[in-house]
């Protein structure tokens, strides 16, 4: 038997790590023409879904739940820390069967109709425009109404907009000072309609196009006609002739963004539960997640062919994890729980829309509160928030930032055979130059360490945080509410330009200059 010195033992053992898991190196760079991130790419959405806005957003004024004009204080609390930039509103398909004046007046006078989409409930139209709009301005956010082309005709859409940003002298401001709002809120973002290739009316992409343009010639705010940004309903994930068609026949002076929704999950037919997964399913939901860039990129090439100055944005305003619902739950209400997977989605899509961002000004997570891949999730008094809530809050120190532009090849995690990219990485610079590096590590078992070579960047102090747990399943629950939060971060060095981070299994990790 061959024998060993306790010596060569000893660096064996030392060496193990790096023997499985490597080094990764990773340049980040400042150029001059790099764009800044918006922080819009940061937004959400919240339809007319399950509970998304009765009970999730709104309990009404005479609820025993803490609330200000029936929106609840907890919730508006926690969108307020994450810096909500801008919510969409009121779907989703729910958009182009809304009918908006149903939603203002006096709320005993309102008509109910059925929510057809979603579970077949009674909308009662409590919550309207101006429950909306004031939400928005309570939050600081932009809000960005997504309007009915589907079953509304131009008329109603246009006297919306006359409603909510003409100040004076037009019958519809004179109807919304009527109902108690005198100043205008002046809205800048309009869908014009909701996946119109599906719920929006199954149309084909050449006749959007033609409707398109007529809804969007008679969008005008009168006093700030120029500051409507009018978004296209986009393609649905790799729809690239419906991109293709939208870019040729919409002239430019008509349209500010083309939309692009894309979700994650493990089969479409068969999504599996959200927190009952195992790595088969785990793998499969991070391949949709990371599709995201490959989509991204084709549907930028076919817009820069036409539109090579850029002036048109990609708007992805529908994305995140979408799963079978949580038992006992009603099937057309889209409660799902929120765990460490959904926090890979988030990081590994945020770092994708910050790379992107010289075209990418807008995203949406779906949805706000207990629908799909949530922030928060209410059960009658109580709320808790998601990891989703975390990577957000962690992200928040790249809004409306300089994108630095990052170079590494990323190690693989690999599963039966077919592989990924384990490392996902966006870097920016603020204002008072200070730099700041999200990174997430999907792989599933191992932790990976990286190089980040930051010398030209004259970094000389940093602090960091991480989101993990011990489980991929791990989620926050009402009888454990702070599971997984955010937690100071001591696994990195920095040394001579360099910073030496150890990121462990499915994990984000935001390192900040002070």
């Amino acid at each position: 038997m061959k024998k060993y010195s306790l010596l060569t033992v000893l660096i064996a053992i030392f060496c193990l790590p790096n023997l499985f898991y490597g080094q990764t190196s990773i340049t980040v760079e400042e150029t001059e023409d790099a764009p800044i991130i918006s922080k819009h790419i940061y937004g959400h959405f919240a339809e007319h879904l399950g509970r998304s806005i009765y009970d999730g957003i709104y309990v009404g004024e005479d609820s025993e739940i803490p609330n200000k004009d029936g929106v609840r204080t907890d919730i508006i609390e926690a969108l307020k820390d994450i810096q909500i930039p801008n919510l969409r509103w009121p779907g989703g398909c729910f958009a182009d069967t809304y009918h908006w004046k149903d939603g203002i007046g006096p709320k005993e006078d309102r008509p109910s109709i059925v929510n057809a989409w979603w579970g077949g409930v009674t909308e009662d139209n409590s919550f309207g425009t101006h429950d909306f709009l004031n939400l928005c301005e309570e939050l600081g956010a932009e809000p960005y109404l997504a309007a009915n082309v589907g079953s509304g005709t131009v008329e109603e859409f246009t006297d919306w907009i006359q409603y909510v940003n003409h100040s004076e002298g037009s019958p519809m401001a004179e109807l919304r000072k009527e109902n108690g709002k005198e100043e205008p809120w002046n809205v800048k973002y309009w869908g014009v309609g909701n996946e119109m290739w599906g719920c929006g009316g199954n149309m084909t992409p050449e006749f959007y196009a033609n409707l398109y343009r007529q809804y969007a010639t008679f969008m005008t705010s009168w006093e700030n006609e120029n500051d409507l940004y009018r978004i296209a309903s986009g393609a649905n994930q790799d729809d690239y002739h419906w991109t293709e068609v939208l870019m040729r026949d919409i002239p430019k002076h008509l349209i500010e963004g083309v939309a692009l929704h894309s979700y994650s999950f493990v089969e479409w037919q068969d999504k599996g539960s959200a927190t009952d997964f195992n790595e088969e399913q785990y793998f499969s939901t991070m391949k949709t997640a990371l599709w995201m860039q490959e989509l991204i990129d084709k549907h930028t090439d076919i817009m820069d062919k036409y539109d090579p100055e850029k002036e048109i944005d990609l708007i992805v305003d529908e994305w995140g994890g979408w799963y079978e619902v949580e038992e006992e739950t009603n099937p057309g209400f889209l409660y799902q729980q929120n765990t460490m997977r959904d926090a890979m989605i988030a990081g590994v899509t945020l770092n994708i829309f910050n790379n992107e961002s010289d075209r990418v000004k807008m995203g949406n997570l779906a949805q706000t509160v207990n629908v799909l891949q949530a922030v928060a999730l209410t059960d009658g008094a109580d709320m808790l928030l998601t990891p989703t809530y975390h990577v957000l809050k962690m992200y928040t120190v790249h809004h409306d930032t300089k994108l630095l532009p990052v170079e590494f090849d990323s190690p693989e995690y690999t599963y039966e055979g077919e592989s990924l990219p384990a490392i996902s990485v966006s870097a920016s610079k603020n204002d008072a130059g200070n730099v700041n590096i999200s990174l997430v590590n999907i792989d599933a078992e191992k932790e990976n360490k990286v190089e980040i070579d930051v010398d030209a960047l004259d970094v000389d102090n940093m602090t960091a945080e991480i989101l993990r747990s011990d489980e991929l399943q791990d989620h926050n629950t009402f009888d454990d509410p702070e599971k997984i939060v955010v937690k100071e971060f001591k696994d990195f060095k920095l040394r001579t330009g360099t910073l030496e981070v150890t990121l462990p299994p499915f994990s984000v990790v935001v390192l900040k200059e002070k």
